[in-house]
């Protein structure tokens, strides 16, 4: 459409000018004495036109010549650019590769084509933020190297490259290297420390939240750590499965690195509800209360969320339950003693349960049931630690009865195990 309307303009224009000089009857005359010379108004017209004509030609051709230094430089200053780009390019890509040393002599290149820029009076403007990165990847190529002097040389240069305001997401990133590359090292206390220097919404991030979950663990900083899984299950960082398996594990070392009653209740106090009401996480703090020399009935109060939920529990962890209920047997009490009495009830044929309910009445001194629950127990069994200890049991009531055959077979079963 464009094209038939300058088509029908130009058709306009033409008509006008033959129209226009078709009937001219003009003429322009100049007086040059003692000449004098006519001249028609037409060829005038055509004269003027054509020497605007040759005057802008001219015009626009001094123009280029003289613009041909600068194009030259400008060719020169964009094919140093171009150099230094595709540089960069190696690197990633020799990185990407495993070819960290020809990753560092890409990084040095890209440094150096900036720097002749830069001397040329031709500074890119993103020339710090593109140093900083340069540095990052030397750093990170001399790292893979285990060159730690020229990685740190490379890291507090780009440090500093990336102090301006417009490359503050440069110097974040560089300080997450550093960290990573700390615990790298084994140097958890370095990784934290960088980690530290992050503003406040950079250090609430994912790869942040995860590089300062690792440098807890590698630290033995369990509250710390558990801390910051909990911030990662909430930005959903992880799967809910592995959300858990990585609190509870967390729970468990903090635990762990209580050495007397009152450490293992604070610690027990720091844990969030919801990671109290973990089977596993209650029943290794009962276990761990027990060997303390604690509360048997602090112990049975933590067990008590495991315990209802005894029928979810995989076998092995039904055996810590049973373990955890038995250390504490001399002092239960009445509700504890129903609660055994009517699990061992609902289900009879289930070993475990009869062997609590038997140890249980065995405490109490109730011989004859005792005797009857460890026996059906110790037929069914699958726990060599309970087989054994349920064949003990039963020794020893024989021994009571003064049934020497009987606690002799009994001793012998129980040493087999």
């Amino acid at each position: 459409m464009r094209a038939a309307l300058w088509l029908l303009v130009l058709f306009a224009i033409a008509v006008a000018g033959a129209l226009f000089a078709g009937n001219n009857q003009g003429s322009v005359t100049l007086f040059w004495p003692p000449y004098r010379i006519d001249l028609s108004l037409n060829l005038v017209l055509l004269l003027l036109l054509g020497a605007f004509l040759v005057v802008h030609t001219a015009m626009g051709a001094l123009s280029a010549l003289f613009d041909l230094p600068r194009q030259a430089l400008r060719w020169r200053t964009q094919q140093k650019e171009r150099a230094m780009h595709a540089a960069l390019l190696d690197t990633l890509s020799h990185l990407l590769a495993g070819r960290y040393i020809r990753a560092r002599k890409a990084a040095e290149a890209v440094l150096d084509q900036e720097a002749s820029l830069t001397s040329s009076g031709h500074r890119p403007g993103n020339a710090s933020q593109l140093r900083a990165i340069a540095h990052i990847l030397a750093a990170e190529a001399a790292q893979a190297l285990q060159d730690r002097g020229a990685r740190e040389d490379h890291l507090q240069r780009a440090l500093e490259q990336a102090s301006a305001r417009d490359a503050q997401e440069t110097r974040d990133g560089a300080l997450l290297r550093a960290a990573r590359w700390a615990l790298e090292d084994r140097d958890p206390e370095a990784a934290m420390l960088l980690l530290k220097g992050l503003p406040v919404g950079a250090g609430r991030r994912t790869v942040a939240l995860r590089t300062r979950l690792r440098a807890s663990r590698q630290a033995g900083q369990p509250l710390e750590a558990l801390e910051t899984a909990r911030l990662l299950a909430k930005h959903h960082a992880f799967s809910p499965v592995a959300a858990r398996s990585i609190v509870r594990g967390l729970a468990i070392d903090l635990l762990n690195g209580a050495y007397d009653v009152a450490q293992l209740q604070r610690a027990w106090g720091a844990l969030e509800p919801s990671e109290q009401l973990m089977p596993e996480v209650g029943i290794h703090a009962a276990q761990r209360l027990m060997s303390l020399r604690g509360d048997a009935r602090i112990a049975r109060e933590w067990l008590l969320p495991a315990w209802e939920a005894q029928a979810e529990l995989g076998e092995s962890l039904r055996v810590k339950l049973v373990c955890a209920l038995e250390d504490g047997l001399d002092s239960v009490d009445g509700g504890w003693l129903a609660r055994i009495e009517a699990a061992q009830k609902a289900n009879p044929r289930d070993a475990t349960l009869q062997y609590l309910a038997g140890m249980a009445c065995m405490k109490r001194q109730l011989w004859g049931k005792a005797q009857q629950l460890l026996t059906q127990a110790a037929l069914g069994l699958q726990d060599r630690k309970l087989h054994r200890n349920a064949w003990r049991a039963l020794a020893e009531l024989a021994e009571q009865r003064e049934d020497a055959p009987g606690a002799a077979l009994a001793w012998k079963r129980a040493a087999e195990e």
